[in-house]
């Protein structure tokens, strides 16, 4: 059967379970209990497993591209109330996953989780769904970077060159990711510095040179939406602004295999990407609105071939200047390039784990690593080219963010659902991290978010991204009733080993 998963361990895995303290080292010891030979470099301490997290989040690239259409539904009462909201939910969701990573600390992260707390196919459709949140992120994230930079390099504004300069930027983050971990993790830790220096250097600008709003300011509910429908509602939609720039935190939990200290590490920095892209954002957030003039003015804004200028870009140059302006874009570029590159990395390790339980078409191939480079070089180039595809389908920017959106916060709660259904036969499987007495609470706040937030990803104007999503299960599904009942090898967690399947 093409697409199912093998019982028995391949040559990839562990061949028996004897484990030998004194020369294999904690990590990898770890490793090898749940049934997986080591094979990547342990290239990540935790401040650059938090860096890979947070520069997917990335508040430059979701704040910035997507800052137009939440001022555009709820107005500045939206950008005032939605940053935290937004930051709460995703928070209880980080909370959950993290509980879930410090016992299982392996590549495949949800889908791994998934397969332990639920079974075969609540793994297939996990791996497949996370992928799917994935591939679209990198697509939203490099076309949104070649819309700034084809105006920056003075290109013609087109969509055959803005797809040449979307084809040019995944192809030097994938050639990256192809020869060197090492040099993804340094960038991403410059990607902090970069994110972190660059922001506050503008919020310090704004507040300081900048004209600026009344405080009552925040509370006007003006808007310029295309949809008609109550504010609530608007304000709903407008949402997505947030909610797209907080996804890609699981990419702590898909380069567990290359962190140190795994169990503690990969759980901190999945939060703490959150927690810091939550409070450094909202500050962002803020201080631009309170240098908006006029919202018409600055969502209307075009430059001189009539092509729409940024939000952002517009509040700026016209409070600080256009050489700050200019700086403003650069920055913005340079952080969705960083952000398209951490992605890359996250979705080659997801495409690699699955293939490494045979989990889909030509195994073999998506699960090598190179013996010189320890990278998975098929899975990168893989997830490059059906990023390319992706965007070619979804066109709109703001249907691709909610695609991406909903496969990120399906794959992300299935395990968390999982987990919080069957609390009682785990706990003493969790591992150093972990929520204690709150964790019920939190898995409860986290599967209502989640909900909440798919629905109103799929509802006009992104109704494509609901036929989409559904697109997608409908052929996941008729893969898996065509192939047959799925067979997996699964993970052995915690201290009672076995080598079963599911």
């Amino acid at each position: 059967m093409l697409t199912s998963f093998l019982k028995s361990p391949d040559p990839n895995r562990v061949a028996g379970k004897s484990r030998k303290p004194e020369t294999i080292p904690t990590d990898d010891q770890d490793l090898q209990g749940f049934g997986y030979a080591p094979q990547f470099l342990r290239g990540f301490g935790g401040f650059s497993n938090f860096a890979l997290s947070f520069s997917i989040i990335s508040i430059l690239t979701g704040a910035v591209t997507l800052f137009d259409y939440g001022l555009s539904m709820g107005g500045p009462r939206e950008m005032l109330l939605g940053w935290p909201l937004v930051t709460f939910g995703t928070l209880m969701v980080a909370l959950s996953m993290a509980e879930l990573c410090s016992a299982l600390p392996t590549s495949g992260g949800m889908y791994h989780w998934s397969a332990e707390l639920g079974g075969p196919t609540w793994a297939w459709f996990t791996a497949w769904l996370n992928i799917v949140g994935l591939i679209t992120a990198i697509a939203g994230i490099d076309y949104g970077c070649a819309e700034f930079l084809v105006p920056m390099l003075g290109l013609q504004s087109g969509r055959y060159t803005l797809f040449t300069v979307y084809g040019l930027l995944l192809l030097s983050q994938t050639v990256i990711n192809h020869y060197s971990t090492a040099l993804v993790a340094w960038f991403s830790d410059l990607s902090v510095v970069v994110h972190i220096l660059g922001v506050m250097v503008l919020i310090g600008s704004l507040l300081i040179f900048a004209p600026k709003q009344p405080l009552a300011f925040f509370w006007n509910t003006s808007n310029m939406s295309p949809v008609r429908a109550p504010y609530a509602w608007l304000f709903m939609l407008g949402l997505l602004q947030a909610q797209w720039t907080y996804t890609g935190f699981d990419a702590s939990a898909h380069v567990a295999e290359e962190t140190r200290d795994p169990r503690r590490l990969a759980p901190w920095g999945m939060v703490m990407s959150v927690v810091v892209s939550g409070v450094f954002g909202y500050l962002l957030i803020l201080s631009l609105v309170l240098a908006i003039p006029s919202i018409a003015q600055v969502l209307q804004s075009t430059d001189a071939s009539g092509h729409p200028v940024p939000a952002v870009l517009t509040i700026v140059r016209l409070a600080l200047g256009v050489r700050a302006a200019g700086s403003v874009l650069a920055l913005t570029v340079l952080a969705m390039w960083f952000c398209g590159l951490a992605a890359i990395t996250s979705v080659s390790r997801s495409f690699f784990a699955l293939a490494r339980d045979n989990g889909m078409p030509l195994s073999s191939l998506w699960s090598r690593v190179d013996a010189r480079l320890k990278t998975p070089v098929a899975a990168i180039w893989l997830s490059a080219a059906l990023a390319f595809l992706a965007m070619i389908y979804g066109g709109a920017y703001s249907v691709v963010t909610s695609i991406s959106v909903i496969g990120f916060y399906l794959a992300y709660i299935a395990p968390v659902y999982l987990g919080w259904r069957t609390k009682s036969s785990w706990l003493e499987k969790r591992g150093p991290w972990h929520l204690g007495g709150a964790s019920n609470a939190v898995n409860a706040l986290a599967v209502l978010w989640t909900v909440i937030i798919c629905v109103v990803m799929v509802m006009p104007p992104n109704t494509r991204a609901g036929w989409g999503i559904l697109s997608v299960m409908g052929v996941l599904f008729l893969i898996h009733v065509v192939s047959g009942k799925h067979k997996m090898y699964k993970p052995q967690w915690g201290p009672e080993k076995d080598s079963g399947g599911s």
